[in-house]
Order: structure tokens, then sequence, then C-alpha cells
């Protein structure tokens, strides 16, 4: 009998850890719905957005105050459409606000973090953030650097002079 009951109280011990566990991810995860916010919805036009996934965090100076909810390529100019579910709380994104896509930390995870304006207009369900910087992509970056390494002109030698005489002997 005493060995049932300590199987019984493991056992509820590592149900509860694992439904802990469960808990803990979704939430550092973000894949818990903000379900709870009202909404209105923004979209803006990026060159690039590698990385970049829907449901990632939209912040402004660091607070979150959405969500990314569709991207999409537009036929038309051939940039890449990404609509966002701005919590309606958050409403003062001034019409001449800065959209960017960010890295977060060393796993590289992306979202967008909006930088305000000055304008005294704000941005209304269904408005364009018409100013964007996209994200970079760190190929890209290599790629540059490596490329204008083989391209640079090769260096003197330390303490040569190129044809100067020392005099002397």
């Amino acid at each position: 009998m005493k060995n049932a009951s300590l199987e019984l109280a493991v056992g509820t011990f590592l149900l509860a850890a694992i439904a802990g566990l469960l808990f803990l991810a979704i939430k550092v995860s973000g894949l818990a719905q903000d379900s709870n916010h009202p909404t209105y919805r923004l979209f803006a036009h990026f060159q690039n957005v590698a990385g970049l996934t829907v449901r990632a965090r939209v912040t402004m100076s660091g607070v979150p105050i959405g969500r990314v909810t569709a991207i999409s390529l537009d036929p038309k100019t051939l940039t890449a459409r990404v609509d966002m579910d701005i919590y309606k709380e958050d409403n003062q994104i001034s019409t001449d606000s800065v959209a960017s896509i960010l890295t977060s930390g060393l796993l590289g995870d992306k979202y967008i973090g909006i930088v305000p304006g000055a304008d005294s207009s704000n941005l209304k369900n269904g408005d364009e953030i018409l100013q964007t910087q996209s994200s970079l992509v760190l190929e890209d970056l290599i790629g540059k650097f490596l490329f204008n390494k083989a391209t640079a002109a090769p260096a003197a030698p330390a303490g040569a002079t190129a044809g100067k005489s020392t005099g002397g002997f």
C-alpha cells in the first residue's frame, strides 16, 4: 500500500512538471494567441523579409504592441507585403514612423521594430507604414566582405619605401 501511494505521488509530480514545461514553452515561443487584445490592421512593404515569420512580434521602444499576421508578395511592386495586427491601446503610431526588421538574440529571431515619428496624425486601420528598413542577411554581408577583400589592391610590405633611396653605402 505504501509503495502504491509513492508511485501515485511520483506520477502526479511528473505530470505537473510536464504540464509546467509545456506551458512555459508555449509562452516563451509566442505561440499563445493574444485574443484578449482588440487590434487594428497596418501593413508595410519591405525589399527583403528574410527570416521574418507569421506571428513574429511587433515592438515599439522594445515593448510588444502587436503581431505579424501575414507575409505575401505584392504582384505589382514585387516587394514583400507584411500585415500586422496592432493592439488598439497602442494607436499612437504616427504617419511618419519607420518599420524595421530586426534580429533578436543569438538565434536570430526576427521581429518588426517601429520607431515613432513626430507627425501629429496617426495611422488608422488599413493604413500603410511608408518608411521601412529591410532585414539584413548575414550571407550577403559576408559575401560583400569577401568580395571587397579579394578585389582590394595588395598592400606594400611594412617598412618598405617605394623608390626612395635612403642613402648610405
